[in-house]
């Protein structure tokens, strides 16, 4: 096995464990600190990720990049590693649409840059047969080596651009995009004052089910500032495959009303949630 020298794009929750998981394989991880949160550096300090301190410095160093950045800055992001001179293998492992990674991929190869399209199901992968990063493109066999001793479990669908990214898509728009109907469905219960007995039908189909639906919006609010941005991915998905993407560019705009809980460190309650979500 070859040993890769690895640059993450960037060590957030998902990306730290994409790190953890290439170093439990024996390759070794970099990162690059300037510009980075707090939270940030004490992740990468957390799990010896090697500093390679600027993005020059890293495209030089590493034989391949991941990116796993918030979906608005996939292009951007690789836009700024060709304009420093990256010359190996970058992975694209984004919550973006088909035709986005395309276009990625496109302006790699026009470079002479080696591209892998990834999808990444599940949290992050921190338990072995939880998470799967989904892989197409010529060189997905190598980024799948990787991580062969996980606990991120890989899946290679194909040597087509797109592909793994199109399974993200389809993926998410069920399960992100439900827990946004949820949430809109118990924002308008509230608002119309119908919410009690909402419940108390959902207890009657399904004694579990409100129970649950409160938890799961209360718990998707930590990540809601970035799935606003994969629910207008996935509209994009659907409409360039000749379906409607009204459905989740509603969910982004839910998502977008409950950003401000961004990095708070307990769950809010569901109260704060429905007001927030009222709130215009």
């Amino acid at each position: 096995m070859t040993t890769e020298k690895i640059g993450i794009l960037h060590p957030g929750a998902m990306g730290i464990s994409v790190a953890a998981a290439a170093q439990n394989s024996g390759h070794t991880v970099y990162w690059t600190s300037a510009g980075r949160s707090p939270h940030t550096h004490t992740r990468a300090q957390q799990h010896h990720l090697l500093d390679g301190q600027s993005l020059a410095a890293l495209c030089h160093t590493c034989t391949m990049l991941i990116s796993v950045c918030p979906p608005h800055a996939a292009e951007e992001v690789a836009q700024q590693v060709l304009a420093r001179g990256f010359t190996g293998l970058f992975v694209d492992a984004n919550a973006i649409s088909p035709q986005r990674t395309r276009r990625i991929g496109e302006i790699m190869a026009a470079s002479g840059v080696a591209f892998v399209d990834g999808g990444i199901i599940g949290g992050p992968a921190w338990q072995p047969h939880s998470t799967w990063l989904y892989l197409s493109g010529l060189e997905a066999e190598r980024v799948a080596g990787c991580f062969a001793n996980g606990p991120l479990e890989t899946q290679i669908i194909g040597a087509e651009i797109g592909k793994a990214s199109a399974l993200k898509m389809c993926y998410a728009a069920y399960t992100k995009g439900t827990s946004a109907l949820l949430a809109a469905i118990l924002g308008t219960a509230e608002s119309l004052a119908v919410r009690d007995e909402l419940m108390q039908q959902w207890r009657r189909d399904d004694s579990n089910f409100p129970a649950q639906t409160e938890n799961r919006v209360r718990r998707v609010t930590a990540k809601a500032w970035r799935f606003a941005g994969e629910m207008e991915e996935i509209a994009a998905t659907f409409e360039a495959a000749g379906l409607p993407g009204g459905f989740h560019l509603a969910a982004a705009e839910v998502y977008t009303r409950l950003a401000d809980f961004k990095g708070q460190e307990e769950l809010p309650g569901l109260t704060a949630v429905l007001q927030a979500l009222l709130k215009r």
